[in-house]
């Protein structure tokens, strides 16, 4: 997790649950060195062993941490990253919160190109089943727009087709719709102008 999200007394229920945790240290932590383990990649400069010597923070997380200090060969940057882990090797820790941010960048790309918003279940098997079904649609698109050579994005294919759901218009004639048709589709949309009445 990132920095932001540290709670002590949080990060130490999952310590109890032996579950662990890799997140970024604050800067402004206040640490007490205890012990040292051995450094094997070039990028990590340390790998220590640390108590918290902060009021809140010593009562909220009363074990031993490890702090390791990680030097970004991409960007050059030093990351600090503090974890419970005293099993795997510097490199991997480090390599963890990579894959986190990896995560992190997927689900901006599916809210933003597959517009899932929100996902409708909690369970493994429902936000799966979301996500390849958006997968599929936009694969879709981008087929309809290879093979029909559609001059605008796949964000205004979308609203189009998304707009002209409910109508009875075969799906080539609408991508060649002039400019001035097109606008008059977009402007109305039959699903807002539905009644229903009882």
């Amino acid at each position: 997790m990132d920095k932001a999200y540290i709670d002590f007394q949080w990060l130490y229920s999952i310590t109890q649950r032996q579950a662990f945790f890799v997140t970024r240290a604050k800067d402004h932590l206040i640490y007490t060195i205890t012990g040292q383990q051995a450094v094997i990649n070039k990028n990590v400069s340390s790998d220590t062993t640390i108590t918290l010597n902060g009021f809140y923070q010593k009562q909220d997380y009363p074990q031993t941490l490890r702090l390791i200090w990680y030097i970004d060969p991409e960007t050059g940057k030093s990351l600090t990253f503090l974890t419970n882990n005293f099993k795997l090797a510097a490199f991997t820790i480090a390599q963890i919160y990579k894959a986190r941010w990896q995560i992190e960048v997927f689900f901006k790309w599916l809210k933003q190109n597959l517009k899932i918003k929100t996902f409708f279940g909690t369970s493994k098997n429902a936000v799966l089943t979301q996500i390849w079904t958006a997968m599929c649609y936009y694969l879709l698109l981008t087929y309809i727009k290879y093979q029909s050579k559609y001059k605008y994005s796949l964000f205004y294919l979308h609203k189009m087709i998304r707009t002209t759901l409910m109508e009875r218009i075969n799906l080539i004639d609408l991508l060649n719709l002039n400019d001035k048709m097109l606008t008059k589709v977009k402007n109305t949309d039959q699903q807002l102008l539905l009644n229903l009445k009882f």
